[in-house]
């Protein structure tokens, strides 16, 4: 294996918040000549959008819910999980094992930092999930989508490099197109989306918060919603009541497209979503999930709402009547709304995907690569390479041990 072909393991929990970021990675690594396998669980390697060069590993990852009965079979499963991924690494001789997250990537990397392999974990939230928690101090970087991370021990802020959340390419290309154009008189082009499966909430608010909108607004609204499928009928109908022109959908395929249109986004305030919004320039109402694990949707919408992109309402008081208020400040004022797109945009971090994979690529050898400026942080890529180097050698060994 040469320093520009190298093999990368890139393990991550198995939904689309995990798994999205890891497949932007991979497209980069193999972009730059490198190979690339996917240890994720039974649903992860179903989501679409994985790349066709990367095999899926599944690997028995078990979970640790609040029940004491099932913590023993769940480390049973990490445990199998670890050997599994042990045999992988033997085989496959990776250079560096990353992690995205969730329990899934628990195996993966217990695996990679016991056999020496230099191990960096992505955390997309604005709080430090708990698998990336767990495993903080084992690993040689910790990259992170925020500036500010919650639950990271200061210990560790030393490995830390700000790079952001890779976005779909999709969306990265409508980074320098300009805001769409907004005037008193234009369409108000309103984006509404909640999870991949939406959130019945914004289907019981929304219609009704648009519909007490003052009449020279509500007259130019044009809305787009994403609902769950057993609430379509009831949302078309009262959008119908309304009067309110609505397009509504189970999921639309060409998101990208539709946020490129939108002059306001309304939902929840997922990593990914704000990766998006801040990549194109799109002013947001965020209403974050307030059953996220460590609150942690409330802490991703602080930077875009501190830095005037955002509005946060908490879903206590996520009501028509407030909504209507937030979306009168900003749709009264066409340069406001503007300036809120401007400063949403200069929240974002295009080139997250390079970023962290150069952090990525300065594992394994790597000596042209000695010094990596990432978000003001200095990793050593000489230091890490020779870690790289040693691990391959102690793998076989390490494998047999833990066997």
């Amino acid at each position: 294996m040469t320093t520009s072909n190298r093999h990368y393991v890139l393990a991550a929990g198995g939904t689309g918040g995990h798994l999205l970021p890891a497949f932007a990675l991979a497209v980069e690594l193999e972009r730059r000549g490198h190979h690339v396998a996917l240890i994720t669980d039974e649903r992860g390697a179903q989501i679409p959008g994985k790349p066709d060069f990367m095999p899926a590993h599944v690997l028995p990852a078990g979970r640790f819910g609040k029940n004491p009965l099932q913590w023993v079979k769940g480390l049973m499963a990490v445990l199998e999980g670890r050997k599994m991924a042990l045999r992988l690494f033997d085989s496959f001789q990776p250079s560096a094992v990353v992690g995205f997250g969730g329990y899934p990537s628990l195996p993966a990397i217990l695996a990679s930092t016991s056999a020496d392999i230099p191990t960096v974990v992505h955390e997309q939230n604005a709080v430090l999930g708990r698998v990336n928690r767990l495993l903080s101090g084992r690993v040689q970087a910790i990259a992170t989508a925020y500036p500010d991370v919650q639950r990271l021990k200061p210990a560790h802020r030393g490995k830390v490099h700000l790079v952001g959340n890779p976005v779909r390419a999709q969306v990265l290309s409508l980074r320098d197109e300009p805001f769409p154009p907004y005037g008193e008189d234009g369409l108000l082009r309103v984006l509404v989306t909640g999870g991949s499966q939406g959130a019945r909430v914004l289907s019981e608010v929304v219609p009704d918060g648009l519909a007490m909108l003052p009449p020279a607004i509500r007259q130019r609204l044009q809305v787009t919603q994403q609902c769950r499928p057993e609430d379509l009928d009831a949302v078309r109908e009262r959008y119908r009541n309304h009067g309110i022109p609505a397009e509504l959908a189970t999921y639309f395929e060409d998101m990208a497209t539709r946020l490129a249109d939108a002059h306001l986004f309304i939902g929840r305030a997922g990593a990914s979503t704000i990766a998006e919004l801040t990549a194109v320039g799109r002013p947001a109402i965020l209403i974050p999930l307030p059953i996220a694990t460590d609150d942690h949707q409330a802490f991703n919408a602080r930077e875009m709402a501190k830095a005037g992109g955002a509005r946060m309402i908490r879903q206590e008081k996520f009501e028509a009547k407030e909504l209507a208020k937030q979306i009168r400040v900003l749709a009264d004022d066409p340069q406001g709304l503007s300036n809120a797109a401007h400063a949403a945009w200069n929240c974002g971090r295009p080139k997250a995907v390079e970023d962290l994979a150069d952090i990525v690529e300065s594992f394994g050898g790597a000596d042209m690569m000695d010094v990596i400026r990432v978000g003001g942080n200095n990793a050593r890529g000489a230091t890490q390479g020779q870690v790289a180097g040693q691990g391959a050698k102690k793998l076989s060994a390490k494998r047999e041990s833990a066997e």
